[in-house]
């Protein structure tokens, strides 16, 4: 259903976009080219596991863990038309 002068599908277009633009995000973050055996961090070895399903991780599961913690949430985008969303 649409209001105003938006399309019929313009909700869930947004709605696509929002995720499509959230995977992006991840993705990105995702580790690239080779992997290590040990840590960067603290040079304690990680598991073949590990490798195997993060090709390319650098930091063993604890230092990851400290990493993502320090890691904000984003916001995302304002993708609302109204005036009271973009005002808060």
């Amino acid at each position: 259903m649409a209001t105003g002068w938006a399309g019929d599908g313009a909700v869930q277009d947004q709605i696509d976009a929002t995720v499509k633009d959230a995977i992006a995000r991840a993705r990105s973050r995702l580790p690239k080219g080779a992997g290590r055996a040990n840590c960067e961090e603290c040079d304690a070895p990680i598991p073949e596991a590990r490798r195997k399903a993060m090709p390319g991780v650098r930091l063993c599961v604890a230092c990851q863990e400290a990493v993502d913690r320090g890691h904000d949430v984003v916001g995302g985008i304002n993708r609302r038309g109204s005036k009271d969303s973009q005002l808060r």
